[in-house]
C-alpha cells in the first residue's frame, strides 16, 4: 500500500465498496494519494484520477508510475464538470470525490454539471461517494 496516506484518507478509502475488478473514477485527485491506495487494491480493475490542476496531475502522475505501468491507474487533467469518456473508454461503476466544492454544496451549479457528466460516464448501477459522512456520504447520479 502506498505510504503517506493520512488516517482520514485511509478511512475514506476503506469505506469505499471496492471490488478487485472495479472501474473507479476519482474527481479532484490532488497529488493522487487516495487513488494510489485504491489502485493497490485492484486486480483487474482500474482507477482514473482526474483534477483540474496541471500541477496536481503532474504530482499524481509522478507518484503513481508503478500503478500506471501495471495498468491499474491513469491520470488526466480535466475538471469534473468537463469530464467525458474518451473513445473506447469503458464507463465507471464507482466514483468518489474528497473536498470537491461542486459536490459538497459549495458550488451547486458546478455540482449539477458534474452530475450530468457522470450520468454519461458511469454504468447504470454506479455509485457516487463524497466526504462529509462517517466518513462518506452517497449521492445519486441522475439516471442511475
Amino acid at each position: 500500500m502506498p505510504a503517506s496516506l493520512s488516517p482520514r484518507l485511509l478511512r475514506i478509502v476503506n469505506a469505499l465498496p471496492l471490488r478487485p475488478h472495479s472501474r473507479v473514477l476519482e474527481i479532484g485527485c490532488g497529488p493522487g494519494a487516495a487513488a494510489r491506495t485504491v489502485a493497490s487494491r485492484l486486480d483487474t480493475g482500474h482507477i482514473l484520477a482526474i483534477d483540474r490542476s496541471a500541477a496536481a496531475v503532474a504530482r499524481a502522475w509522478a507518484a503513481a508510475a508503478e500503478a500506471i505501468t501495471a495498468g491499474r491507474m491513469s491520470v488526466r487533467q480535466v475538471a469534473g464538470e468537463d469530464f467525458v469518456l474518451e473513445a473506447e473508454e469503458e464507463p465507471y461503476d464507482l466514483v468518489f470525490a474528497i473536498r470537491v466544492g461542486g459536490l459538497d454544496g459549495r458550488h451547486p451549479e458546478v455540482g449539477r454539471r458534474i452530475l450530468r457528466r457522470l450520468a454519461s460516464a458511469t454504468t447504470a448501477d454506479a455509485r457516487l461517494f463524497i466526504d462529509g459522512g462517517d466518513p462518506l456520504r452517497e449521492l445519486s447520479i441522475p439516471g442511475s
